[in-house]
């Protein structure tokens, strides 16, 4: 990948890095915060809490003695506990230790009781799911939970639509009863595969007849970022109305084009705001998560579609939008094990791990797709920080709960070249994946 790609794709550089910055810092902090609160409640001091790493910019010390500062490179962040070697809490800090009371060590991170350096080990990656689970809570109750009967709320920005009404109760559709919202999805599949359909409505009292597209056209409702229809030009608006030619009325006709192509190159005809646009692109193999915890791998440009409505909607109570907000962070982090498994396995590509550039071009796409689509993106990306964290690599939280454990067990921590080793091969590990990444973001497709 030219890294210059950025550019075009994305306005310019300055805001893919900008939106990268602003997703990490903010996650960064949440997971730093996490272990600074839960240390201090524990019983343990903290002498610096750091957003970013490098000069200090600013700093403040508060009354519990934390000096609080933001550094000149804002990619990434730490806490120093009273008594560490350093910001990675990495072995003691033997001349901070020194003539320390029994009082004074028990507010240092290695002087405090076992359960409260576990507790503050991980309540960084804690704090990260609880983050992502308020995201998801919050968006639940933006969005709403759409209500029966099924009833117009807006028309979609989609070219042709025409005939409904906010406010129309849709009865039928073709002359096929309206089921409820939770069959319409094969509902919908029953319908004929054609537009323009008819659609019995109710409006102001009384039953009408309009004539409009099929609910789903083949209608870009988002664009995925580093996909192939980011990389073309597609926008959400962009009505599909010929693949090579040939006619589409539908998503599902779209999405069997593709999918049955085999990768081959296809040339798009769009109606953009009544305007007819010419657009090739190339389909790519993605591995996709499928329910049961496997993957399978389709051909896909990128683009998800929408109805031709923005269905009505009624707030969730806070159980659905609680519910919803874990569910969805249970969903990441039990797909994320799911594809890591299948890398290893090589059931899929390991081009799957994508590194720093990969994660800030998608930082800058969801951005510029709007406010609600970046803090989705932060919220997905703060649970994958969290769990990476936890996986049982030492200079990680997780690896630091392994040697919790095994002093559990054994009655003692494991010795200081015991420590270093594994620390040293933990730190080769994290480089090697990060390479890894690397490697995917500029040389997979």
């Amino acid at each position: 990948m030219d890294l210059t790609s950025l550019i075009p794709s994305f306005g310019n550089l300055a805001f893919t890095l900008l939106a990268f910055i602003i997703a990490l810092s903010i996650i960064v902090a949440i997971h730093e915060y996490g272990h600074y609160i839960v240390g201090r409640w524990s019983g343990i001091k903290a002498d610096v809490f750091s957003i970013g790493i490098g000069p200090v910019l600013a700093k403040k010390t508060d009354k519990h003695g934390t000096q609080w500062q933001i550094a000149a490179f804002p990619v990434g962040g730490y806490v120093k506990f009273r008594g560490d070697a350093n910001a990675a809490s990495a072995g003691v800090g033997e001349e901070a230790m020194e003539g320390l009371s029994d009082e004074e060590l028990r507010h240092t991170m290695h002087g405090a009781p076992l359960w409260a350096r576990a507790a503050t080990v991980a309540a960084g990656p804690g704090f990260n799911f609880v983050l992502s689970a308020i995201i998801f809570f919050g968006m639940a109750f933006h969005t709403g939970i759409a209500t029966d009967p099924l009833t117009v709320e807006d028309l979609a920005p989609v070219p042709g639509v025409e005939g409904l009404m906010p406010g129309d109760q849709i009865l039928s559709i073709a002359g096929q009863k309206t089921p409820s919202l939770e069959d319409f999805g094969d509902f919908v599949d029953s319908l004929p595969q054609e537009s323009p359909l008819d659609y019995v409505v109710l409006r102001d009292g009384s039953e009408v007849t309009v004539e409009t597209l099929f609910p789903y056209p083949p209608f870009v409702g988002s664009v995925t970022p580093q996909s192939a229809a980011a990389d073309a030009g597609l926008e959400r608006g962009d009505l599909i109305t010929a693949v090579d030619g040939t006619p589409v009325s539908t998503f599902n006709q779209l999405r069997d084009i593709v999918g049955n192509g085999d990768g081959e190159t296809l040339d798009l005809t769009i109606n953009r705001g009544g305007e007819e646009v010419a657009i090739s692109l190339t389909p790519r193999r993605v591995d996709l998560p499928l329910p049961d915890g496997g993957f399978e791998t389709r051909w896909l440009i990128g683009v998800s579609g929408g109805m031709i409505f923005e269905p009505a909607t009624r707030a969730p109570s806070i159980g659905e939008a609680f519910t919803t907000g874990v569910d969805q962070v249970g969903y990441i982090i039990t797909s994320s094990l799911s594809g890591l498994w299948h890398m290893i396995t090589g059931a899929i590509s390991s081009c799957n791990l994508r590194g720093p550039i990969g994660i800030a071009e998608t930082s800058g796409a969801a951005a510029s797709q709007g406010i609600a689509s970046f803090i989705w993106f932060v919220a997905v990306l703060s649970t994958a920080v969290g769990l990476l964290n936890l996986f049982p690599i030492p200079v990680l939280d997780g690896g630091h709960l392994v040697f919790h454990a095994y002093e559990a067990v054994a009655g003692r921590p494991p010795s200081d070249g015991a420590m270093r080793i594994l620390l040293t091969v933990g730190l080769t590990l994290v480089i090697g994946i990060m390479l890894l990444g690397v490697t995917n973001d500029l040389f997979c497709p």
